[in-house]
């Protein structure tokens, strides 16, 4: 759109020319008719009409140059017009590949190219590389095709910083001997750098491989100009690309270590060097019983106080001396029956620089583990992970039970001739025998008292119905396994085990203080048992008459004299077991 001021210069410019035509008309005419005059008033006219005509014709010549004045400076608002426009346009965007295709497009508006190139300047390796291609048509030219353009004037401008402008570079002596110009037919040739303050981050290249001589130093000019915006332009779009990038990266990340912690079992909390809740995952959500709107944000010293943790010396040396640091304690645990056992390790938390950002506290409930670690000392292996709850198992409770007690008889006398160290190992070997029966029978091996050992059948740890067999399988398979033990010892460390066998009710539960409790039995079934074993001659198992009602079918025993056990009235029946099956 032409400006008003030029659209009038234009008009009158126009009138001018038709005002002289007309006068030239009248000139003709008068020439004709002064032809027919004679003599000196012939001479004198035609002087004049002669003169009148060459002030004419410079008249005419002076509109010409005017109106060519006129359009060039036309043509340089226009192009400056939309030097504003354009550089507008690619600075309201930071989308790299928008600007690009924007700045393509313009140099093409503005200069009338066939095509436009746009090389930037990789930073890793030093090379120009092509980023956009785009002709006149405003159509991408694909980078599969060739690119046939002066490489040498590309890197002349890339290196002097200076455009270059070329009417036709096929007879222009700074660029006829080059190949590319030759083999391609280059003719028209534009090219200038982009600057971002002094520094040279890539060319603009624009050509026309049909006509010569449509660019001029105006053109030049202007595409330096513009070029010195798009530059700008681009790399705003290239940081903005660039930080895009490393944002998403950092969220990626930030994303990937939130789902890792929400997915681990550990509980996880970070301190920040304001000493506030930074991070508090699901798996601490979990094991504290503390909601995380009521701990992110806060004040470390407020979660250990809610939670009677007195853990704060811990995170303060971390943060004084950066070594890790770790403690084991038992806490309560809101709606959680009884104590939560914990294993906590402090940590600090670095940045690259090795600066101390914080504390992190991983935790993790070890009360399962603990209760298991108890139970693994008196229940076979096999059993302990059958153990669906452990608490409830626990709790006293009255239940029919099968106690044994075996006792390895003349223990005491044959102690008394050899040192600590070998006594130890001689009791040993005969607890291992007796502890492998125990367990093949899945009884729970209760203590070791002395030189006696203690095995429980029924109880909530390992619940049986045939409690009473398997009781005296254990006794039968120990007496077996005596005999085949002492066939690898000396005569003289040849010992025998008393087995007493009870069945009855009892308590069975945990027993102790509140420093240290171990699961056990206790009543007048447990008594009897005891009673049972004092009696039994060396390899003799003695039973109660209940033990014998229920295998009596497939043992084969012997009956002895009836006993009386203390806080009993009446006699007990008795029985040794001289064979059976197990």
């Amino acid at each position: 759109m032409n400006n008003p001021g030029t659209i009038q210069a234009q008009t009158d410019l126009g009138e001018l020319r038709r005002l002289i035509d007309q006068i030239s008309q009248t000139i003709n005419q008068q020439q004709a008719l002064i032809a027919t005059q004679p003599g000196l008033a012939q001479q004198t006219a035609v002087q004049t009409t002669d003169e009148l005509a060459r002030l004419l014709l410079f008249a005419r010549r002076s509109i010409e140059d005017v109106e060519r004045r006129v359009q060039a400076q036309e043509k340089e608002r226009s192009q400056l017009r939309a030097l504003q426009e354009i550089g507008a346009a690619i600075n309201s965007s930071l989308d790299l590949n928008e600007v690009l295709n924007a700045v393509m497009d313009a140099i093409i508006s503005l200069t009338g190219a066939e095509r436009a190139i746009l090389l930037l300047l990789n930073e890793e390796n030093g090379e120009l590389e092509v980023q956009v291609a785009r002709n006149m048509d405003r159509e991408t030219i694909e980078k599969s095709h060739s690119f046939e353009i002066s490489r040498s004037i590309v890197r002349t401008v890339a290196s002097s910083g200076e455009p270059v402008v070329t009417t036709n570079a096929l007879a222009d002596p700074r660029f006829a001997a080059q190949e590319s110009v030759v083999s391609y037919n280059l003719r028209s040739i534009l090219c200038v750098p982009l600057k971002v303050k002094e520094s040279i981050t890539g060319v603009i290249y624009a050509d026309n491989r049909i006509i010569s001589g449509i660019f001029g130093d105006r053109d030049r000019d202007i595409l330096a100009a513009f070029a010195n915006q798009a530059a700008v332009a681009i790399e705003n779009a290239r940081l903005f690309r660039e930080i895009r990038n490393q944002l998403m990266l950092i969220t990626e990340m930030r994303d990937l270590m939130n789902n890792v912690f929400e997915s681990i079992t550990s509980g996880v909390i970070t301190i920040d060097q304001a000493d506030r809740v930074r991070l508090y995952n699901r798996a601490a959500e979990r094991i504290l019983g503390l909601p995380v709107e009521s701990v992110l944000q806060q004040a470390y010293r407020n979660l250990l106080a809610a939670l009677d943790m007195p853990v704060e010396p811990l995170v303060e040396a971390v943060k004084q001396n950066g070594r890790t640091q770790q403690t084991e304690l038992d806490i309560v645990v809101s709606k959680r029956a009884g104590l939560t056992s914990l294993n906590m390790t402090f940590s600090p938390l670095h940045d690259l620089n090795q600066h101390t950002l914080g504390v992190a506290m991983v935790i993790n409930d070890i009360s399962e583990t603990k209760r298991l670690e108890s139970v693994r000392r008196y229940l076979p292996p096999a059993l302990v992970d059958q153990v669906r709850n452990l608490d409830a198992a626990q709790r006293p409770q009255r239940r029919q039970l099968s106690v044994l007690f075996a006792d390895v008889r003349g223990f005491s006398t044959y102690s008394e001739y050899l040192d600590p160290e070998k006594l130890i190992q001689v009791i040993n070997g005969y607890f291992t025998e007796a502890v492998r029966a125990i367990t093949r029978y899945e009884g729970l091996t209760d203590k070791f008292m002395g030189d006696a050992v203690m095995a429980l059948y029924n109880t909530p740890l390992n619940p049986q119905e045939d409690h009473v067999a398997r009781a005296v399988r254990t006794a039968l398979m120990i007496q077996e396994n005596m005999r085949q033990y002492h066939e690898s010892l000396p005569e003289e460390r040849r010992l025998h085990f008393g087995i007493g066998i009870h069945t009855g009710e009892a308590v069975v539960g945990n027993v102790g203080s509140n420093l240290r409790k171990d699961y056990s039995a206790i009543g007048d079934a447990v008594n009897l048992a005891k009673r049972l074993q004092e009696i039994a001659l060396p390899g003799q198992v003695i039973v109660s008459q209940p033990v014998y009602d229920v295998v009596r079918e497939w043992v084969t025993a012997e009956t002895l004299n009836p006993i009386r056990v203390k806080g009993r009235q009446a006699l007990e029946r008795v029985y040794n077991l001289v064979a059976g099956t197990w």
